[in-house]
């Protein structure tokens, strides 16, 4: 078959059309797990009926996916082995990222049909995680190995986020009750009534944002993945962001001519080696444990060289040949990851090449419009569909009495600002973690009490999230390698 120019074998469109589905049933299952926590509030305090909230949150997740930046899916994706992610389209590859959906996917739909709140970044990094284990132990040499640093930072984000939540709800609690002197706001919510206006607007204000937010930062999360995908389904027609401008791609070029000019400096008499070496010798750097040696520099300047050479004479990624482009992707992505490598080990200067491995960045890590339309659809759809299960367990299970007015207005807006701030930073941060947090600390702030039982099972939901989804991440990769080698006799 053949698709924008690039031949496409059954099997592999078979595996696409597979691996597209389930990445947007990720969304999907995300939408109506995670985003529950968002229309909580609006429901439980009869501020908007149920269908309106749901139909007005799967809106604002729509458009929150879609004014995403994208940095957040890659700050993700970073988490893989850099020889995982460079090689994506061999077989291997392919049942990497089946397994690591499953895995993900599995737990969400568990904790979902028990009405525990469960966060979809936990169960996809845990799953990535086992992935990551499991290709370590077969490609150690060539760079395989768990970026710690990389999912440290996450893992950072992710436990600072609840504490933040908790603090931050139940100190926004204690100041509306010191200054809005309207006791019913902080009182259950009446069953039989919808709260004042104001108070209704408030709620389907700070509805709309954490919507909004989440869109913004849980619907990238898949958006790395699918594009994955699509790259081992069409590995030359999407190896490169055919969307970057003609005067961005001659920005580039003069910045690879400063790089090399800058690297040449330091290669130290060294010859640089043959195309092959060098990306042999720069996967080896970028391993988790690689380390600085002589030979990186001399590495460094053949790929930017090869990458220099083919951007010669063109005015658009377009112009570079369908059959190169793969080639290309691996040498842009090797060289972006050595500068941000060699910064963070103080072998250049923080500023000295930024401008090239930004110009390089935008080559390999971009989303297409319609790759973030269809992520938004499904997590916009999601957002519609067994939400129910969520919303009572957050609006009457946590406390010891109703959810009031006050409480879900503080933990929306908390959750709110926390989401908004891990995107300036390129950080997944879990809305059920923030949100369920926000809400527990209201509850202690207004001194309503907290069901033991619940909290209990929500911990533990949380703490086994990692573990269990590292087993299915790991447990399902073996048996793809199984199933793609042994089995369809995928090469």
């Amino acid at each position: 078959m053949n698709i924008g120019g690039e031949q496409v074998t059954a099997g592999v469109m078979a595996f696409a059309a597979i691996g597209i589905c389930i990445s947007l049933f990720f969304e999907f299952i995300n939408g109506f797990h995670d985003t529950a926590n968002a229309v909580a509030t609006v429901i439980y305090t009869h501020s908007l009926p149920p269908t309106a909230a749901v139909i007005w949150s799967g809106i604002w997740n729509f458009i929150g996916v879609l004014l995403s930046s994208g940095t957040v899916a890659y700050s993700v994706v970073a988490i893989l082995p850099p020889t995982l992610v460079l090689n994506v389209s061999s077989g291997t590859g392919a049942a990497a990222l089946f397994a690591l959906l499953l895995g993900a996917v599995a737990w969400n739909f568990g904790t979902w049909y028990f009405g525990m709140p469960c966060s979809s970044s936990h169960s996809l990094i845990g799953s990535m995680l086992g992935v990551s284990l499991v290709y370590t132990l077969i490609d150690a040499k060539r760079g395989g190995g768990i970026h710690w640093d990389q999912a440290g930072q996450v893992f950072l984000s992710l436990l600072i986020s609840p504490i933040v939540g908790f603090v931050a709800a139940a100190l926004i609690l204690l100041a509306l009750r010191r200054f809005v002197k309207t006791p019913g706001l902080f009182e259950p919510a009446n069953p039989e009534k919808s709260p004042p206006r104001w108070v209704r607007g408030l709620l389907v204000i700070t509805c709309t944002g954490v919507s909004f937010a989440h869109g913004s930062n849980d619907g990238q999360k898949g958006m790395g993945l699918l594009m994955l995908v699509l790259i081992v389904a069409l590995p030359s027609s999407l190896a490169l962001n055919s969307d970057i401008k003609p005067d961005e791609l001659q920005r580039l070029t003069t910045e690879l001519d400063h790089g090399l000019q800058y690297l040449g400096a330091k290669e130290r008499g060294k010859q640089p080696p043959r195309k092959e070496d060098a990306k042999t010798k720069l996967t080896e750097y970028n391993a988790p444990k690689g380390e600085f040696n002589d030979e990186v520099f001399p590495a460094l300047i053949t790929e930017l060289k090869d990458l220099r050479s083919n951007l010669t004479g063109k005015s658009s990624i377009e112009q570079i040949p369908l059959h190169d482009r793969p080639a290309q992707r691996q040498s842009a992505f090797l060289a972006q990851q050595t500068l941000k490598k060699l910064v963070k080990q103080k072998q250049i200067g923080e500023k000295d090449l930024d401008a090239l491995e930004d110009g390089l960045k935008k080559a390999v890590e971009y989303i297409p419009i319609w790759v973030k339309a269809a992520v938004a659809l499904s997590l916009g759809v999601g957002t519609m569909i067994g939400w129910r299960r969520i919303v009572t367990t957050v609006a009457e299970r946590i406390g010891k009495t109703h959810l009031a007015y006050a409480q879900g207005a503080s933990a929306e807006l908390t959750t709110m600002g926390t989401i908004f701030l891990a995107d300036n930073f390129g950080l997944p941060v879990s809305t059920t973690h923030v949100l369920t947090s926000g809400i527990a600390g209201t509850m202690a702030a207004n001194q309503s009490g907290l069901q033991k039982s619940t909290l209990r099972n929500i911990i533990l939901a949380w703490v086994l999230t990692l573990p269990v989804c590292f087993f299915l991440g790991a447990t399902l990769f073996a048996g793809m390698l199984y199933l793609f080698f042994n089995i369809l006799g995928w090469k």
